[in-house]
């Protein structure tokens, strides 16, 4: 293990220990908000920590064994050759394993995700493929036994969206979903076209890591909150009182608006759920930016206007662009089978030079 390495790993071992005495602390105890936050960064390097202890305890196995496998007493030795190898063995896995840790991206990955929807070019037909996307997702998260739930919606009369938000929550989840993120184009025969011919339109798909209040340090001043009268498909009015939530974001003039919900507790609880996560996302990207992460410009920036896939109906084809991998069975990947394509595109971006 390389020096850096290591001294990163133990100050991080420190820095837990530092952490469990700090949340014994009774003053710490009665705050629950710094409790929170201590208890949260104490959980997120249980991982990184506990397996760090348990290479060092292998090391020391393995000097150990190496020491018998010198030794004069031949059967001992042989013995204690075969432990050599299987401990070097674990010690390259567990090496490789932590180093994939305390990769910059590794704490995001482990998140929960807000997923966003938006129609594209197209009319009627990308308001349709936005909710096609939508029920891909909703399938992907069911078999993964992930919780999704609808934050914002604007249905259209047609059975489509114009926007979708809604977050998924579950081990990982932003570590595969945030590969979704950029423009999905799709090239199918309308319903309504008589002449049947080929439309093109598309969706874009923003995907944000979820985070806690005690994550992201919003100044109440910095907000600006409007109330006003939700509306649904058509104009038509879901109710009559100021129940729907816009909540501006000053400094960033991040907006984010929900009218869901008749409670505007609850649409103002959700509309702050999106705005964390907006928030956080657009000091993550501009950090990002700053060390042109490697690993990011392999499968491309994220950015909502790059286009990412093409769904060719008429060829039953899906085709990701930033890897040049196409799957023939569209069918099945609209209805949640996307997998493999997750799969392939995490791989990729892996290989860091």
């Amino acid at each position: 293990m390389k020096p850096q390495m290591r001294r990163k790993l133990a100050a991080l071992a420190e820095r837990r220990r530092e952490l469990a005495a700090a949340m014994a602390d009774p003053q710490v105890i009665a705050d629950q908000g710094a409790y929170a936050k201590l208890a949260k960064e104490f959980g997120e390097l249980e991982g990184p920590v506990l397996l760090y202890e348990a290479y060092v305890k292998a090391e020391e196995q393995l000097g150990g064994a190496r020491e018998l496998a010198e030794g004069s007493d031949p059967d001992m030795a042989e013995l204690a050759a075969a432990e050599v190898a299987d401990l070097s063995a674990r010690l390259e896995s567990m090496e490789a394993e932590l180093s994939e840790l305390l990769s910059p991206e590794s704490a995001d990955a482990r998140r929960s995700a807000i997923v966003e929807i938006r129609a594209g070019t197209g009319g009627d037909e990308a308001t349709l493929f936005a909710g096609d996307l939508f029920r891909m997702y909703s399938r992907f998260a069911e078999e993964r036994g992930w919780r999704l739930e609808v934050l914002e919606s604007h249905p259209t009369e047609v059975g489509g969206f114009k926007e979708m938000v809604f977050s998924v929550d579950g081990a990982g989840v932003f570590g595969l979903l945030q590969f979704e993120a950029g423009v999905h184009r799709v090239q199918r025969v309308p319903a309504t076209e008589s002449q049947g011919r080929i439309h093109t339109s598309a969706a874009t798909v923003a995907v944000l890591p979820e985070v806690e209040a005690v994550e992201v340090e919003i100044d109440p001043k910095d907000l600006q909150i409007d109330t006003y009268r939700s509306s649904g498909a058509g104009g038509q009015h879901v109710n009559v009182t100021d129940s729907a939530v816009r909540i501006t974001h000053v400094p960033t003039g991040i907006v984010v608006a929900c009218q869901d919900e008749r409670d505007q507790r609850k649409n103002r609880s959700k509309a702050m759920r999106v705005l964390r996560s907006r928030v956080y996302d657009h000091f993550r990207r501009q950090q990002e930016d700053e060390i042109s992460s490697s690993r990011r410009l392999q499968i491309g920036s994220g950015d909502r206007s790059e286009k990412i896939r093409t769904y060719n109906f008429p060829q039953n084809r899906v085709t990701d662009h930033r890897i040049g991998k196409s799957i023939h069975r569209l069918d099945e990947f609209i209805r949640g089978d996307i997998s493999d394509m997750l799969d392939a595109l995490l791989a990729a971006s892996r290989e860091i030079e």
